[in-house]
């Protein structure tokens, strides 16, 4: 069931380093842009998609208005615009980009996705999601750039020193269920994947099933759904079951009948990785009781709940250092009031102070890092799930158990150096 990537784009050397010499912010993209606009259509996408690759960002929006086209960048999950285009060019483009994702060029009245792929290196290929959708002015595409250099190690995620040491004690159990949860952009695929690069060994089968697949491992079998085949992820788990694993990966739990099978998996000795869209841990256990679950079977088949976001970290070129104020003082002792004894607090004597230059696109900010709180399922939890289903009285009772909030992780890395307390509160919102 897996869709192959239809086309490819190879970007010569000499482009590359070209672009590697002159693009270092999105203003220099946008003026490489208008000044390549006489050139073949081939050649201009290949300057946009090389510069997004170098310039780190994860999508790119081409949006066509009324007398001229726009076109964004999202770095760090904030977009930003890059420049304007002639609408004659982004017709151009439109057809090019169609072509080598496998989208229908004659269908420009309904939504399509494709891929294809880009050879940047020798060795190196990194694959674009392509999706068009019908606007006023003509198809909106974005194109998303899955950069392999985007899995990482568990010990890469950023994580504190003892909710690392949790992670890599978890990554090695048997059998049981690790769920990742937040929104959309989260980076839970890639933590999922961090867990499954740690339990990967030569003597384990895993098997993944995705919607869609983000980046192709090696020795692990991956399958996508296709829905209109009537391959979804309850009737794709019943077919992945019978092929022996040791390992599953399941995208996304979506529905009860995903919810059962996924559960009575981690009770029958297999290890089960997967997603869930809730705000935060305890709001995981309540969904998977709304969605049928029995809870005599939640605590059982769980060993961890990890709820994540992504925060913007301070630019290295540019950032420094401050005293905070007493207000800033104030918000950082509320909200570390009540850590675990384990968990080490820095000092609050200097926070960190955004500023702005070429290299970050004037944001203050450059790069980002996860922001994590985990619920550990032990025998008190387990049976506190039995007694009480309010997700309120779940957030309580795992406080009390020692969890770290994701609030109280973020402030911990304001007191290390690493983001700002505006930036957390953009993300998790004021406490």
């Amino acid at each position: 069931m897996m869709r192959k990537t239809t086309g490819e784009i190879k970007i010569s050397p000499e482009i590359l380093d070209q672009i590697k010499k002159s693009i270092k912010s999105l203003s220099d993209l946008g003026k490489k842009i208008k000044e390549s606009s006489f050139r073949n259509t081939t050649e201009v996408l290949e300057i946009i998609l090389a510069s997004l690759i170098i310039l780190e960002a994860s999508d790119v929006h081409i949006e066509p208005e009324e007398e001229k086209t726009k076109i964004r960048a999202r770095i760090d999950g904030m977009l930003h615009r890059v420049t304007f285009i002639e609408n004659s060019l982004y017709s151009a483009l439109a057809s090019r980009i169609k072509l080598i994702s496998g989208i229908k060029l004659n269908i420009k009245n309904r939504p399509q996705d494709g891929r294809f792929s880009i050879d940047v290196e020798e060795g190196q290929t990194i694959e674009i999601r392509s999706s068009t959708l019908p606007s006023e002015h003509g198809e909106s595409i974005v194109m998303r750039v899955l950069n392999p250099k985007n899995l990482i190690s568990i010990e890469e995620l950023g994580l504190r020193e003892d909710l690392l040491q949790i992670f890599n004690k978890q990554a090695k159990k048997p059998n049981g269920m690790i769920i990742i949860t937040g929104p959309t952009g989260s980076g839970k695929t890639t933590t999922l994947y961090a867990f499954l690069k740690k339990a990967q060994s030569p003597e384990i089968k895993i098997i993944t099933i995705e919607d869609p697949i983000e980046y192709h491992l090696s020795g692990i079998s991956q399958t996508q759904t296709a829905p209109e085949q009537g391959y979804d992820f309850a009737s794709g788990l019943k077919s992945l079951m019978r092929q022996d694993p040791d390992i599953i990966l399941v995208g996304e739990i979506r529905d009860a009948e995903t919810a059962r099978i996924t559960i009575q998996a981690a009770l029958t000795g297999h290890f089960v990785l997967t997603t869930l869209h809730t705000n935060d841990t305890a709001g995981t256990i309540a969904r998977l009781i709304t969605l049928g679950a029995s809870p005599s079977n939640i605590g059982p088949a769980l060993n961890m709940v990890v709820a994540q976001r992504l925060v913007r970290k301070v630019c290295q070129k540019c950032g420094g250092l401050k005293a905070p104020s007493l207000e800033e003082k104030k918000k950082i002792k509320k909200g570390l009031a009540k850590i675990p004894a384990n968990v080490k607090i820095p000092k609050i004597t200097q926070i960190p102070e955004v500023k702005g230059c070429k290299y970050c696109n004037k944001s203050g900010y450059r790069g980002r890092v996860a922001i994590s709180e985990a619920l550990i399922m032990d025998a008190k939890m387990e049976k506190f799930i039995l007694t009480n289903t309010s997700i309120s009285a779940f957030k309580e009772e795992a406080v009390k158990q020692g969890m770290t909030t994701v609030y109280q992780d973020g402030l911990i890395k304001v007191l290390n150096g690493i983001t700002t307390i505006e930036e957390i509160e953009r993300v998790v919102g004021k406490k």
